[in-house]
């Protein structure tokens, strides 16, 4: 490689030196280095030349711009014919309600020997939800409105013996009981006389399925007749009986062509921007999702999301928790706040809930007798989880357990789908003392349990898992690595052509033994003490004036 080095430092000069041709009289057709380089460009590598031109090109704007989350969005929000139209509008997921009911196993010990009521959990009794949105309609404002249709199927597989008998609170006698102690005495007598021909008891035995999805009672049915609409019940008692066939409330939610900030939110219930049940701010506050889509946290920045349900009574706050994965798509956990549902003097925004001179309940509950036709029904989550001791005391057989008893959602943070949820509530009944009605006159005023209920998701559909795994996982992998292998390919595709060029006309086995033979005459020269001169020009040597047997 020496002799093919010092073959290339030769000049003109010192080829014309050596092979004794005069400067003026050197060749005229020498061809400049230009003219050889594009001789060895042919429309094969000018071809490739533009390939990898085009795919540089690709490579580094496709790094610059969010392309990938414009495809993302573009199949997220709702619009008729989207992908998450179909998953919105019928989910198809399995979604299930899960109902605990708290048989009282000591009714005559609690009423005429003081004991505390003495609790046993008789459950699950499992019913499997078939929902979808119905009268869908689409705005030019960016949002949609529809009723939701929900058929609740009992799943016995999943379920103890739905026939079993359950002692539980009289709650149509308790509340009316409850509700005659603003009313005078006679008032009261008359109640109490017309409740005692009628052989009302302060505890019924009835099933689950009578609890759930009611059985027949006298004051329901009397309530029912006189009622005015807007608070009149159903004509049987059941705490769960509004939820099957078509609900009445319209809901309007954005879709998020508007922006990702209100994606998945209702904008408006039966055309109000509030919640009916309550007067002020932020307890009558609507912004939150009714459960299918959250605004993606990869969006909004925000720790906490808020969710509506209808027999929750309120929009239910979920604070960023922790960051995770399930089945290899990433999901961050929300729970509940801490203070949710803490007292008047420890989070002042729960007085709303308890306007004017309402009774205002210790911590870990909530008033939802707006949604219950001013029945004195409380939240709380199950077990009296986070509430105070005193509620739990006042009972025996309870023993609240966060795993088993707190709500969560763990929800994809790029696309707002929950991927698992759970909400979890406990209804409780507040009984006050009513001497003067008699069939009630021994029942102690107290926060009484009557049932929790779980419901929720546990798993999506399979395709849908599968758009996600690849929308998020498999994306932020496959993406990266599309884009810089376009660079990478088209910058070696250019860097390939031109070194390749370069090689053919430089390293060609013609030119190599011609520079060979020139060496070994320069060699002869030079030792002949003849002085050769350097120029800084360079060129090859000119096939041209070589003849076949390799003399110039």
């Amino acid at each position: 490689m020496g002799l093919y080095k010092q073959y290339f430092r030769l000049t003109q000069r010192a080829r014309n030196h050596l092979l004794g041709i005069s400067n003026q009289d050197s060749p005229k057709n020498v061809l400049p280095i230009q003219m050889l380089i594009s001789q060895h460009l042919s429309h094969g590598r000018v071809s490739v030349i533009v390939i990898g031109l085009f795919t540089l090109a690709v490579g580094i704007i496709l790094s610059s711009i969010p392309w990938l989350d414009y495809i993302i969005l573009k199949n997220l929000r709702l619009r008729e014919g989207s992908l998450s139209f179909h998953y919105w509008q019928k989910p198809g997921v399995i979604r299930l309600t899960k109902v605990y009911i708290f048989n009282v196993s000591n009714p005559d010990g609690f009423l005429k020997q003081g004991e505390k009521p003495k609790l046993q959990e008789i459950g699950p009794f499992v019913y499997r939800e078939d929902m979808e949105k119905v009268n869908v309609k689409f705005h030019d404002n960016g949002t949609v409105s529809y009723q939701h249709k929900k058929i609740l199927k009992f799943v016995p597989e999943l379920s103890v013996d739905r026939q079993h008998k359950i002692t539980v609170p009289n709650i149509p006698l308790l509340t009316l009981s409850s509700q005659s102690r603003s009313l005078g005495f006679w008032v009261q007598k008359t109640i109490s006389l017309l409740l005692t021909m009628g052989s009302s008891k302060p505890f019924v035995s009835v099933t689950a399925d009578e609890l759930v999805f009611g059985y027949d009672d006298s004051l329901v049915a009397l309530a029912h007749r006189f009622y005015p609409k807007r608070k009149r019940p159903s004509n049987k008692m059941g705490l769960l009986i509004s939820r099957n066939g078509t609900l009445d409330e319209v809901h309007n939610l954005y879709t998020g062509e508007t922006g990702m900030q209100e994606f998945g939110l209702l904008a408006n219930l039966n055309g109000k921007g509030t919640l009916p049940y309550w007067e002020e701010s932020p307890c009558n506050d609507l912004k939150a999702s009714e459960g299918s889509f959250f605004p993606p946290r990869y969006f909004t920045k925000s720790d906490l999301v808020y969710m509506y349900d209808k027999d929750m009574c309120r929009t239910l706050p979920l604070q960023y928790r922790e960051s995770g994965e399930k089945h290899g798509i990433a999901a961050d956990l929300y729970t509940p706040p801490e203070n949710i549902f803490d007292n008047v003097k420890d989070n002042p925004d729960n007085r709303c809930y308890c306007p004017g001179t309402e009774y205002c309940p210790p911590k870990g509950l909530q008033n939802i007798s707006p949604c219950q036709y001013d029945a004195p029904v409380y939240l709380s989550f199950p077990h009296f989880l986070d509430a105070d001791p005193s509620l739990i005391n006042a009972v025996e057989g309870l023993n609240p357990d966060k795993k088993k008893h707190q709500s969560y959602f763990r929800i994809q943070p790029k696309l707002g789908v929950p991927l698992e949820g759970k909400i979890r509530v406990q209804l409780n009944l507040r009984t006050q003392e009513t001497p003067n009605i008699s069939p009630v006159r021994n029942f102690r005023s107290m926060m009484f349990p009557v049932m929790w209920l779980e419901e929720g998701i546990d798993e999506l559909t399979p395709p849908i898992r599968r758009w996600m795994y690849l929308a998020t996982t498999f994306a932020d992998v496959a993406c990266p690595l599309m884009t810089y292998g376009f660079i990478i390919f088209g910058s070696c595709l250019i860097i390939a052509v031109f070194v390749n060029a370069y090689k053919s006309i430089m390293f060609t086995k013609k030119t190599i033994e011609i520079g060979m033979r020139s060496l070994r005459r320069s060699s002869l020269m030079l030792s002949s003490n003849r002085f050769i001169s350097r120029r800084e020009t360079y060129t090859l040597l000119d096939f041209q004036d070589i003849d076949a047997d390799g003399e110039v």
